[in-house]
């Protein structure tokens, strides 16, 4: 066994069964760790590295992917520290250097996580993977629905995070969801005292310039003194919600099927759209324009199409209704609301 994996019984045993359960639930998958070298995804490494030999009797293949975004000058340092961990794990290290764009607009957070998802993409391809293990927690799981919030994200948006997930051609598993970030710090504070071994430690995660990390140092304080259970009680929220999506979407989808879609999904009828109720038609709306591919409005540019439609000569011949969305377009043409692509 590897210099470091003896050392796995500093993890808790929730943890690690939350690791062992997630190897049994896809037990064909091939595997890839999101390692950045903090204290979290460090210990999902170990974890990982334990549970794949005791799983299959020997080293089942895993492999790491650490993503150097450059910026931050100790990036080149945390880099190293990743390889000195996966050295003592015996575990495979691929790392890829990034270049995160500071001018799209949406800040710096958002870049480098498009950046970082796109190179994990890549990377999967490259080495034949087909599985991501990321290792957010339940306190990254309440922050997560906390800022949706704010943003305005609906019912899908305040479901957070989900353990099984899809991006990119590849399957994304979080295995610790319901694990407190105390468990695995305190874990990672037990493996440094053995190995030495000192995780990494990003300072945008206490920079309140950076939104994620206003949420910990500014209003986790607060809502500590306040709510001390407001995390759990988040995380438990966003399973609600996102089993109440799952309502929807099926409500959705029957509602797609009367409303006589065309072969191709491209034209539905105006008629029988309008037979819903106007929480039903948005929502139906809201599936049809996901299901041809097209990004999801704003509730204020869905209701406006809404109203549109309502609006039209009961038999759909208006050739002014144009709603421009991105690079999709819907019209009306003989009672059909059709979607083009521009």
């Amino acid at each position: 066994m590897s210099d470091m994996v003896v050392h796995s019984g500093v993890l808790s045993p929730a943890a690690l069964q939350a690791v062992r359960t997630a190897f049994t639930t896809h037990p064909q998958a091939r595997i890839a760790i999101a390692l950045s070298g903090g204290a979290d995804s460090a210990m999902l490494a170990l974890a990982a590295v334990a549970m794949a030999r005791e799983a299959s009797g020997a080293a089942q293949p895993i492999r790491a992917f650490h993503i150097h975004h450059g910026l931050f000058a100790a990036a080149d340092r945390w880099a190293d520290d990743v390889r000195a961990l996966c050295a003592g794990l015996d575990l495979p290290l691929d790392v890829v250097h990034v270049e995160v764009a500071r001018d799209t607009g949406r800040g710096i957070e958002a870049a480098a996580r498009e950046a970082r998802y796109a190179a994990f993409a890549q990377m999967a391809a490259a080495a034949d993977i087909d599985t991501l293990w990321m290792a957010h927690h339940r306190d990254d799981q309440a922050e997560t629905v906390l800022l949706r919030l704010l943003r305005g994200s609906g019912v899908a948006g305040m479901g957070g995070m989900a353990e099984h997930s899809h991006r990119q051609g590849l399957t994304l598993v979080r295995p610790w969801l319901n694990i407190e970030r105390s468990v695995l710090r305190e874990a990672a504070t037990r493996f440094t005292e053995a190995t030495g071994w000192v995780p990494v430690e990003d300072p945008s995660n206490a920079d309140p310039a950076y939104t994620r990390a206003a949420v910990r140092t500014l209003l986790a304080p607060v809502l500590n003194a306040r709510w001390p259970q407001w995390r759990g009680i988040l995380a438990r929220h966003a399973r609600h919600m996102r089993e109440a999506n799952e309502i929807l979407a099926e409500v959705a989808a029957e509602d797609l099927a009367r409303i006589e879609p065309s072969p191709d999904g491209a034209s539905v009828s105006l008629e029988a759209w309008r037979t819903l109720s106007p929480a039903r038609q948005r929502q139906v709306l809201r599936h049809w324009l996901d299901r041809s591919g097209a990004p999801m409005p704003t509730d204020a540019r869905l209701s406006e199409l809404a109203r549109q439609l309502r609006q039209l000569h009961s038999l759909g011949h208006d050739r002014q209704l144009r709603w421009q969305h991105g690079t999709f377009c819907i019209v009306c043409v003989r009672g059909r609301i059709c979607i083009e692509k521009t």
